[in-house]
């Protein structure tokens, strides 16, 4: 049993959950300024403009550049851990990756900022897959022939400890696909696709409009169209169909974009990589020392297991990753919770902030203005 573990097993007396956990985090403290919170009013870096530059190293920059500024955010909140680096090589030498995971912290129960740059050749069930979701891509991807693929992107989830701390996801990626017998002429597909959303176990919705909000004016620097069709896409995306509720509260997402020139939507997912510090971080400076009781925790542990169910089933990333040979099994499941539950028949009592969050994942809000 973990430290924690065995900290919240003496605080629990009696089954009605009454008595305050968390009272070894009561003397967590904010910062004046979260670092990298900011991004609109800080220097480019020089990779943002340096069109010289093929597009997918730029976007490997970016990646990195985005890891490197959220792990500092996370870590300015955490007094008592820092993110462990892990940087891992393919074993057929075709890419390697960083992953940086915080685990049995004060502030987060698990967290990870992982990067991965890789190439390879697309397996045939990754192919079906990408020709039976787009029609564009099924137009311009034969069947019948090999391809080669190359991507960069940053996945990152973030389960804090406390229950009323929201549980967030972000996600921003290129993809390259190359004829494999004609690599040299550059790639015949190329698009960007990601998001962020949040998945919170208690609805405050100042916490959700503000999160929804600080995205939508990243996507309206750019079109003003794409917040409203992202955040639809999001919402459709992220259901647990089989429980007929979306996995949060929502955020945006996309994937095969190729709307716009290829500069314009590097900057877009610079921008909207970005402002994912922005929207959530704070968040979690505004939640992390409320006292929390054994029945909030046991709720938090169910909505995990949910978070889970969606991952393992559903998620296109975590899919396309197992399929991929040589694919690093650790980074890929890295966003599954620590710690999660499930309660046969569970049922939350009517009128509860547990029954309010339920309502919130079952029916479609507008909370951006």
């Amino acid at each position: 049993m973990g430290y924690w573990a065995a900290k919240e097993k003496d605080t629990m007396p009696n089954a009605q959950g009454t008595r305050v956990l968390g009272s070894e985090i009561a003397g967590l403290k904010v910062p004046a300024v979260i670092p990298n919170t900011d991004y609109e009013n800080e220097v480019k870096p020089a990779y943002y403009n340096d069109t010289a530059t093929p597009m997918h190293q730029r976007m490997e920059s970016l990646v990195l550049d985005l890891q490197d500024r959220l792990v500092v955010a996370l870590e300015s909140l955490e007094p008592s851990r820092k993110f462990v680096r892990d940087r891992w090589e393919r074993e057929d030498g075709n890419g390697y990756g960083i992953s940086c995971v915080l685990q049995d912290g004060e502030v987060y129960e698990k967290a990870g900022v992982n990067v991965s740059v890789i190439e390879g050749t697309l397996a045939p069930g990754q192919l079906r897959s990408m020709r039976e979701r787009n029609p564009q891509t099924a137009n311009k991807l034969n069947a019948n022939e090999e391809y080669d693929f190359r991507v960069a992107g940053v996945s990152v989830v973030v389960h804090p400890r406390n229950p009323y701390a929201p549980t967030a996801h972000k996600n921003y990626r290129r993809f390259e696909v190359y004829r494999k017998s004609n690599k040299e002429a550059g790639p015949v597909l190329a698009w960007f696709g990601g998001g962020a959303d949040l998945t919170p176990a208690y609805l405050f919705e100042d916490d959700v409009k503000y999160f929804h909000q600080t995205l939508k004016q990243a996507c309206n620097a750019h079109d003003p169209q794409y917040y409203p069709r992202f955040k639809q896409w999001c919402d459709t995306y992220f259901t647990n169909i089989h429980r007929n509720e979306t996995r949060g509260v929502g955020g945006i997402f996309f994937d095969d974009l190729e709307d716009k020139a290829p500069e314009e939507l590097f900057h877009f997912a610079y921008d909207a990589g970005s402002a994912f510090i922005k929207a959530y971080v704070p968040l979690v400076a505004k939640r992390m020392s409320m006292p929390y009781t054994l029945r909030e925790r046991n709720w938090q542990l169910i909505r995990r297991g949910h978070y889970a169910e969606f991952n393992l089933v559903y998620d296109r990333g975590t899919k396309f990753g197992l399929m991929t040979p040589g694919a690093r099994i650790e980074s890929i499941l890295m966003s599954l919770p620590l710690t999660a539950r499930w309660e046969y028949m569970n049922q939350p009592e009517p009128g509860s902030p547990e029954a309010h969050l339920l309502e919130a994942v079952r029916t479609t809000t507008e909370w951006a203005k």
